[in-house]
């Protein structure tokens, strides 16, 4: 396929032709968690978001450079692990291994690297040298400062005017500036700190993020991925040092909108109670990806259970799809999916893909799929080999989404779904037609009770049977 992905770059406010900086090659930055606590569906809405938008790049034939940062060292870890009697280092290598497990449910592919702040101490202050020398930065009393008013086109991102703006931080001794915002900050009291050539300390939250993408991905980068709340002062500081320290930094600018619950962004106490362990109980981990990855990432996805309950209803459709196909195909899907191999992708859902990656249409085109096949299904003599050809395009488009019900990251989750194999089902089947063959005689013959009878057995047995124009057919109740 070619390159023909469109994206709307929030530093320009406009669609713009996705033109990599390497032929065949895509760079990505994604700003990861800061570990502070159990990460709830907000805080993963991101990596499913920017998942899809890698397995998009790599299905169009490119090899994809994915960087997904952790933030270990921050006021918010050191406030709370001192709240909760725990080491600093501890707190955040716990929260992190929460993250990792998050993704890794979620079936989210593992970066190309994760790096830690703590662990880039030398490329931070590496990079500050860099600002101060060119004229965008200071030292004052141990702290590091970056000055906006100096750095061209500061605000590009988020539409700040340089006269308006709040740095959200408090006021740093030195600083020159109330818009300055601190690189560095300098050592306290009973707080971890590393040396520096302006004095013992640990990095301001913006440096970390410059120094790291630029150190793995080079001075110019494809694309800048993150949630909407972090456009500002977040990436505009990141974006701004770059600059200053002479730096072309990300070409485009990609930010995911929130999880929000009556409108709001989720708060800490609904964080809690959304949080991936406790969603997960109501719907399987595929489910929930589903249910992340439907709407438009720059969209807000309003969260309720009930949403959340038609989302897992949308994927089980496609799921019992494929396993019916494989059924009347005679092959066991689960125990050998290469017997209903990944397909292609249609013209539809490429163009809709490469349209700001517009999911929920491209759901709307799987859907539209799979009641194709359902109709070739409930024929007297299915088309095998049609039928083999939607359900590959279906694996194929659920596949970008990340969500392939026979792939190898849910093919146990689909198994105990199907209440064991395809083998199984198949052999399901062969039972229920023989009693679905009964009742038809017995209707034949006006044997109403009989017929009653069978119908009854199988609904207690949750096997919903429908009569057609073309005779009986069953199916697993959801």
């Amino acid at each position: 396929m070619n390159v023909t992905l469109r994206i709307y770059d929030t530093a320009r406010r406009t669609l713009r032709d996705f033109e990599p900086i390497r032929e065949g090659h895509a760079s990505i930055y994604l700003c990861g968690a800061t570990v502070q606590s159990i990460p709830h569906i907000g805080h993963v809405r991101s990596g499913v978001a920017f998942d899809i938008l890698r397995n998009w790049l790599e299905a169009k034939g490119l090899d994809v450079a994915f960087v997904r940062n952790v933030t270990d060292i921050d006021d918010k870890i050191l406030t709370k692990a001192a709240e909760n009697g725990r080491p600093w280092w501890e707190w955040a290598a716990t929260h992190e291994r929460a993250f990792t497990w998050a993704y890794d449910q979620l079936g989210v592919t593992p970066p190309s690297i994760e790096p830690r702040a703590t662990g880039h101490i030398p490329q931070m202050i590496e990079y500050m040298q860099r600002i101060i020398d060119n004229g965008h930065g200071y030292a004052a009393e141990g702290n590091v400062y970056a000055q906006p008013a100096t750095i061209e086109d500061y605000g590009f991102i988020s539409g700040q005017r340089l006269d308006e703006m709040d740095q959200g931080e408090s006021a740093g001794k030195g600083k020159r500036d109330p818009r300055d915002f601190t690189m560095w900050k300098a050592a306290k009291p009973g707080e971890p700190s590393w040396d520096t050539p302006w004095g013992p300390g640990r990095p301001g939250w913006h440096i970390e993020c410059s120094a790291m993408a630029t150190n793995y991905l080079g001075s110019e980068f494809d694309i800048h991925c993150g949630g909407l709340d972090l456009q500002f002062p977040h990436h505009e500081n990141e974006a701004a040092q770059a600059r200053a320290a002479g730096d072309g930094f990300a070409r485009y600018w990609m930010h995911n909108g929130w999880v929000t619950m009556s409108g709001e962004k989720m708060s800490k106490s609904l964080g809690n109670v959304l949080s991936i362990p406790n969603v997960l109980k109501l719907v399987r981990p595929v489910e929930l990806r589903y249910y992340l990855g439907s709407a438009h990432y720059r969209s807000m996805l309003e969260y309720s259970e009930t949403a959340l309950g038609e989302a897992a209803a949308g994927y089980r459709r496609i799921e019992k799809f494929l396993l019916r196909v494989a059924s009347v195909v005679g092959v066991d899907a689960t125990s050998a999916p290469e017997a209903l191999p990944v397909g292609e992708v249609t013209d539809e859902f490429a163009a809709k893909m490469d349209e700001d990656l517009a999911v929920p249409q491209c759901l709307a085109i799987i859907h539209e799929t799979v009641r194709e096949g359902n109709k070739l299904l409930d024929a007297k003599k299915p088309d095998v080999e049609r039928l083999k050809e939607i359900a590959g395009s279906v694996r194929a488009m659920t596949a970008v989404l990340g969500v392939d019900p026979l792939s190898d990251v849910w093919l146990d989750s689909t198994i105990a779904a199907a209440g064991g194999s395809a083998a199984a089902m198949g052999a399901l089947d062969v039972l229920v037609r023989s009693e679905l063959e009964r009742r038809a005689q017995a209707r034949a013959e006006k044997n109403w009770a009989v017929a009653d009878e069978v119908r009854d057995r199988l609904a207690e047995a949750g096997i919903e049977v429908t009569d057609t124009a073309d005779g009986a057919k069953w199916a697993l109740k959801d």
